[in-house]
């Protein structure tokens, strides 16, 4: 099998993963819009719940796995598995006594996030002091996310996939359990969903134990901490910490805008951008993790010809399914958000109002996956430096935009404003990495886009159409799901017809692969006989 045969091997168990977790988070979200609505102990989950995963998304999970994965693939390649071992132990130990630091620093903390995230709770007390006490509750999930990220990325590392993917369903799953069975034993209910998110965030670690004692590295106490390998991953991720979150600072931004506006905006910007991230993680995060290990292992060798390729093939493949998913989204996006969220404390207004932020968070779909793929090359190379500069551009760029936009727009502008600069961080990566590399295939990425682009709208006319004659409307949530259902099959048929039509070399890989697996299930079947 060639590589980029692999890599998109890799990509469907990411992405497969990912959609188990996305369809529980979404069952996740609508238990707690039914039970909180959009309303002041939402607001402050969310805003305590969006600093645990800023900090997860800096110092933990992103930062540390797209730093670690380079560091221990070159590690694996040229060293035995005796020292790999040795480094993985004394790197584990090394994380675990640093984030229990950062958590304790945290919670002392907790009070001065809640002011600097959201600054418009401090005229509310009542909601100001819930959110201090659910972040300070909630800090000692980087502890588990924290070693989680390392265990994923060795085993990313490794090439297996499996796990790492399918493990935040265990944290949704946990959610959803203490929301029903846990919140009686609360005065202030939403206290419950915090200890979900602990759980969750130990659940997620410990299913990754057992597979790397399959490939004999289960953690243990070790206090080898000289290796030259673990300053080099410090220092990259301490650069990438900001590369890689320049998305999270921006909706760290805009949270700090929302908080600002009338009550409910925040949960509103949350409940959208949860949409938005089912496209992100099953095709940006998914080709993005999937693509590392190889771009790495080709960085290690000098084989930048095999490197570009792989990159180019990463990209044209992300946008071949992540812009359909754009148009898809916000041709059904008030049916959507109604069919999830619209019952209990979240009403037609708060379904209305979400699906406003929706429409403008979907225009940074392609931008942002193919942004995370582009980080990923420079991460592979060692190069952190040039994301962070981007970045810091970006984030004065979307913070000039927000104070711009969110006064004839409210919190749509702050959505806009992060699509925006999405497509700024793009630009700025693209253009650095041809400077560093030569020639990328630019010309192959834009002819696929184009493609994918044609056949999105036209399967967008035709499901929007559906949506203004009234064909999701005046049904129950559970018939207004299955008639998206049978949109999104229709949509999924017709982009696929115009593909065909066009000639997209991407449909054609899938159909291949897909032709290869139905052959060896045939010829394994036959075998058998």
């Amino acid at each position: 099998m060639s590589e980029i045969k692999r890599i998109a091997k890799r990509a469907s168990i990411v992405g497969g993963g990912t959609l188990i977790s996305r369809v529980l988070g979404y069952a996740r979200d609508a238990v707690i819009a039914s039970y909180f609505g959009a309303g002041l102990a939402s607001d402050a989950f969310f805003v305590a719940f969006r600093i645990a995963n800023l900090l997860r998304r800096l110092v933990g999970e992103g930062a540390l796995t797209s730093s670690f994965v380079p560091v221990f693939t070159e590690m694996l390649i040229r060293r035995t598995k005796e020292e790999a071992n040795k480094f993985l132990y004394g790197f584990f130990t090394l994380f675990f006594f640093i984030v229990v630091a950062l958590t304790a620093l945290g919670i002392l903390a907790s009070e001065k996030l809640v002011l600097l995230m959201s600054p418009g709770f401090s005229a509310i007390p009542e909601k100001f002091a819930l959110a201090v006490n659910l972040t300070a509750m909630m800090f000692p999930y980087m502890i588990f996310i924290g070693l989680m990220a390392i265990a994923m990325g060795a085993l990313n590392s490794l090439k297996h996939f499996t796990v790492p993917a399918v493990a935040p369903a265990f944290f949704n799953a946990a959610i959803i359990f203490c929301v029903f069975f846990v919140t009686p034993f609360f005065k202030e209910p939403v206290y419950a969903v915090a200890v979900g998110v602990l759980l969750g965030g130990f659940l997620q670690f410990i299913v990754h134990l057992p597979v790397l004692a399959k490939y004999g590295m289960f953690p243990r106490p070790s206090f080898y901490f000289t290796d030259a390998a673990t300053l080099k991953i410090f220092r990259l991720m301490g650069f990438s910490a900001i590369g890689l979150g320049v998305y999270q600072v921006n909706i760290f931004v805009t949270t700090a805008f929302a908080s600002t506006l009338s009550e409910g905006s925040v949960s509103y910007l949350y409940y959208a951008s949860r949409l938005m991230e089912l496209p992100l993680g099953m095709f940006g995060v998914a080709f993005m993790q999937a693509v590392l290990p190889s771009l790495s292992e080709y960085a290690v060798k000098n084989d930048y010809e095999s490197f570009k390729t792989s990159l180019s093939f990463a990209i044209r493949m992300a946008n071949f399914v992540s812009i359909p998913a754009t148009v898809g989204l916000a041709a059904l996006a008030m049916p959507i958000i109604a069919a999830l969220f619209q019952r209990g404390e979240f009403s037609g207004t708060d379904a209305s109002e979400t699906a406003f932020a929706l429409y403008f968070y979907a225009v940074g779909i392609v931008p942002v996956a193919t942004s995370r793929i582009l980080i990923a090359a420079f991460y592979s190379i060692k190069d952190t430096h040039t994301p962070v500069w981007i970045a810091a551009v970006v984030v004065i760029f979307n913070l000039l935009l927000c104070y711009l936009l969110i006064k004839p727009l409210g919190h749509g502008g702050l959505a806009l404003a992060t699509s925006a600069a999405a497509f700024v961080n793009l630009a700025l990566l693209a253009v650095a990495l041809r400077l560093k590399l030569g020639r990328l295939g630019i010309r192959d990425i834009i002819l696929s886009t184009v493609k994918s682009l044609a056949a999105s709208f036209v399967m967008g006319a035709v499901i929007y159409s559906a949506t203004i004659y009234g064909l999701t409307e005046g049904f129950g949530s559970k018939m207004t799901a299955a008639v998206i259902f049978i949109l999104i099959v229709v949509g999924a048929a017709i982009y696929i017809a115009v593909c065909m039509a066009l000639n997209a070399k991407e449909f054609a890989f899938f159909k291949e692969i897909l032709q290869e697996k139905f052959f060896k299930k045939r010829q394994n079947a036959r075998s058998i006989e």
